[in-house]
């Protein structure tokens, strides 16, 4: 059953109330959902701070953003590779340096379907790495700034967490015995909700104000797939553009700003479009599989990612 707490036309924009003082950190900003989510951030004279991997793209959508909003628009990038751990601490040092306040971090950069297995400088599997790793090692480290801040940590997750096998492979985290460009992906989006869904626990544990949310763009029409997607990926996905199953990356993108922004939310939900097969349609509150949050897996998983990625959280 649809949800209907905002309505029949779900959570939009036009809900947003001025956010003019508040900052937000994005990771990915500077395509797809997340550029999209930046603009409607700015419409709203937030100030956004992108951290991506490309200088050269970076700089090209701070320009188109200042541009639409004008040059005193609060925008800028600080380069970072979610691939390596090297290169998530330099750029929280320098949000830390500059960033005064994180009223909201959200880790919308992802990779997907790369077709066959890679490892990064650290040793870890591509996706995993990306996707889950680098996102646990910058939320560890932005952490205490964003507790200070009285923020948020919003994970960007996937349908795609149905795609695999519903849980971590840990004896074989690289998955170099049966790498699988689908499978693999989906572990990677499922180790993100499951670090997640074990954060709120442990900021309920050590009553923290901190809120944690998970969101999901549903079927957006982004750069994803054709970044790291093989050929056939690739023009499957394109044919599938061209459908209704298919919406807007502003829409898209709605789902993690409303994580970010809006009061009254549920922590144990995931939240998304919810009409057709909950790719497409009003944004709410989504079916979220119990397998998301399976206690011994999440706590397993919270203690390998602080051994692989060494950050020390303290709550």
């Amino acid at each position: 059953m649809p949800d209907t707490t905002f309505g029949p036309q779900g959570w939009t924009p036009e809900r947003l109330d001025p956010q003019d003082g508040k900052s937000f950190l994005i990771t990915g900003g500077n395509a797809g959902t997340g550029f999209e989510a930046t603009r409607i951030l700015l419409r709203a004279d937030a100030k956004v701070v992108m951290l991506n991997r490309s200088v050269e793209r970076s700089e090209a959508a701070v320009a188109r953003l200042k541009e639409e909003f004008g040059s005193d628009a609060e925008v800028s990038f600080i380069r970072m590779d979610l691939a390596s751990f090297d290169s998530v601490r330099e750029a929280a040092a320098a949000v830390l340096d500059i960033v005064p306040r994180i009223d909201a971090l959200i880790c919308n950069a992802a990779i997907a379907q790369v077709p066959s297995q890679k490892l990064t400088v650290d040793g870890h599997e591509s996706m995993l790495a990306t996707n889950h790793y680098g996102h646990f090692l910058l939320s560890g480290l932005l952490f205490e700034r964003i507790e200070a801040s009285q923020g948020r940590v919003v994970v960007v997750a996937s349908l795609g967490y149905k795609m695999g096998i519903r849980t971590i492979q840990f004896d074989d985290m690289n998955w170099d015995a049966n790498y699988h460009q689908n499978k693999t992906y989906s572990q990677s989006k499922l180790a993100q909700m499951m670090f997640a869904y074990e954060l709120q626990d442990r900021l309920a544990a050590a009553n923290s104000n901190v809120e944690v949310y998970v969101c999901h763009p549903g079927s957006s029409n982004t750069s994803l797939i054709s970044s790291s997607g093989n050929l056939v990926t690739r023009i499957a996905f394109k044919l599938m553009s061209m459908s209704p199953l298919v919406q807007s990356a502003e829409q898209g993108a709605y789902p993690e700003v409303m994580c970010a922004t809006e009061d009254g939310l549920e922590g144990r939900a995931l939240y998304g479009p919810t009409g057709r097969s909950e790719w497409v349609g009003p944004v709410g509150k989504g079916t979220l599989e119990p397998y998301a949050y399976d206690k011994a897996v999440m706590e397993r998983l919270w203690e390998l990612s602080e051994k692989e990625t060494g950050v020390d959280w303290t709550f």
